[in-house]
């Protein structure tokens, strides 16, 4: 990286700290706006952010530059538009606009489609993962049901009446506790599977150099 970008990254840095938004007319006058375009460039943002730029200094009667602003997002999109920062796009299920130019757009492609692959297969687990718990957590409710009205059951108080839908009651909680067994059986299976072909794709990643 030379040094002239290595300039802008800093001047970038230092116009990004008080956030888009809240521009004071200072820092819209003294703004390097090719500084500003490459760090929203380098973050993966569309020139079109350039508008909220604009919108948040014409409060304060100032028009950034757009000219020095698109010179440096054009340098910062070339930062960004590597297959390690495609990649990390996809594994955080991150969306991809399609602003990388054509000769940087194939390889950055290639590294996020593998992280989107990384992410749907962590998805799998962590849902199933989520599934299990739910039941779980439903079981220990309608067990919470049971001694509740197992207690009504032998409780002197309870007429016979009540006692005949009691026990009832206790039949359909019994099945529906059955049926969640049986659904936290077959969901454990998915997820041996599914835990399976993500360990095997993470293998695949490391030799492709992506761990």
């Amino acid at each position: 990286m030379n040094n002239s970008i290595v300039r802008l990254i800093l001047l970038a840095g230092l116009t990004a700290l008080s956030g888009c938004a809240s521009m004071s007319e200072e820092e819209c006058l003294v703004s390097d706006w090719r500084a500003v375009g490459f760090e929203d460039g380098s973050r993966g943002y569309t020139a079109d952010h350039f508008g909220e730029h604009r919108k948040a200094c014409a409060k304060h009667g100032v028009a950034p530059d757009f000219a020095a602003y698109r010179a440096g997002h054009r340098e910062g999109l070339r930062d960004y538009c590597q297959p390690s920062r495609g990649f990390n796009l996809g594994a955080a299920g991150g969306h991809y606009n399609g602003m990388c130019e054509s000769d940087l757009e194939p390889q950055f492609l290639d590294a996020y489609h593998s992280g989107e692959q990384l992410y749907s297969l962590r998805s799998n687990v962590n849902a199933t993962n989520y599934d299990i718990n739910s039941r779980k957590k439903e079981i220990a409710r309608l067990e919470g049901l049971i001694r509740d009205k197992q207690a009504a059951l032998i409780s002197p108080e309870t007429s016979t009446e009540d006692r005949v839908m009691i026990l009832a009651d206790l039949k359909d909680i019994s099945e529906d506790i059955g049926q969640l067994e049986a659904e936290i059986v077959e969901l454990s299976e998915d997820r041996v599977i599914y835990e399976q072909q993500l360990a095997s794709y993470e293998a695949v990643l490391a030799d492709a150099g992506y761990y």
